[in-house]
């Protein structure tokens, strides 16, 4: 029997990560835990978010996961140097995609949303200052969006408003790139693209962590070798009905072999 992935979130945010994983890698399983209980984590202080952290990677490992995803810029920000240093299993971390859009701007503005705590960290810093004498980083603190999410409201009024009163700024100092630094803010993508247009390139971290995650599971040969239906367990800390809708909504539950249930970590 195949050892799972362990794939962790704040709550249901991490979902998109875990999409893009699943396409690249669709004969793995995993083990998906939103921490919904506690979300967001956004607004807590590090040690709050390592102790919420490395319950949940306990857990995992209880579990006989054979790598753990922090499918959350907080979380990692917050958490993965502490993990690593714990833990002797590979364990992959999200940072807001920062470089890609750095390289490729042209108008020397880029435009970031993402929580407090993603901006607090070491991940978004360190590579911050990489680019800031050639490239101006417009920070944007979207609060409210994931609260809206763990409510399972992604469009509608409520949504746009709150959108239009973050991006509408950053689009008026001339960002031709937006990067998603809250893995719950591609979920608001069509809201989001109603105030920047065509001329702004949406871009998250989905695909750079799919990219690592088969990395570091090719040459730690631990990748599945069998072709089989995709399994996945999704976890809640919280009741499962808003997972139970994001999971329908970011998935196509016919082609994958899913269990949906609230656990108490």
């Amino acid at each position: 029997m195949e050892r799972p992935i362990g794939v962790i979130d704040s709550g249901i945010g991490g979902l998109t990560v875990l999409r893009q994983i699943v396409e690249d890698l669709p004969n793995e399983e995993y083990i998906y835990i939103a921490d919904s209980k506690n979300a967001p984590y956004g607004p807590k202080s590090k040690e709050e978010i390592k102790h919420l952290v490395f319950r949940l990677a306990d857990y995992l490992l209880q579990h006989n996961v054979k790598m753990i995803v922090v499918a959350c810029n907080t979380a990692t920000a917050g958490a993965i140097y502490d993990l690593r240093k714990k833990y002797s299993i590979p364990i992959v971390g999200l940072e807001p995609a920062i470089k890609p859009a750095a390289l490729n701007t042209k108008t020397k503005n880029i435009g970031v949303l993402a929580t407090e705590g993603t901006f607090r960290g070491n991940h978004f810093i360190n590579t911050s200052n990489k680019y800031k004498d050639y490239v101006k980083i417009h920070m944007q603190v979207a609060k409210g969006l994931v609260e809206l999410a763990e409510a399972g409201i992604f469009d509608g009024k409520q949504v746009d408003d709150l959108i239009e009163k973050y991006v509408k700024p950053l689009v008026e100092l001339n960002i031709d790139y937006l990067v998603l630094g809250c893995t719950h803010y591609p979920l608001f993508y069509d809201s989001i693209k109603k105030f920047t247009g065509d001329n702004i390139k949406i871009i998250d971290s989905a695909k750079p962590v799919a990219i690592r995650v088969k990395d570091l599971l090719m040459t730690n040969h631990i990748l599945s070798p069998e072709i089989f239906k995709t399994k996945i367990q999704f976890i809640s800390t919280k009741e499962v009905d808003n997972l139970m809708l994001s999971v329908k909504k970011i998935f196509n539950i016919e082609q994958i072999s899913c269990v949906v249930e609230k656990v108490e970590i």
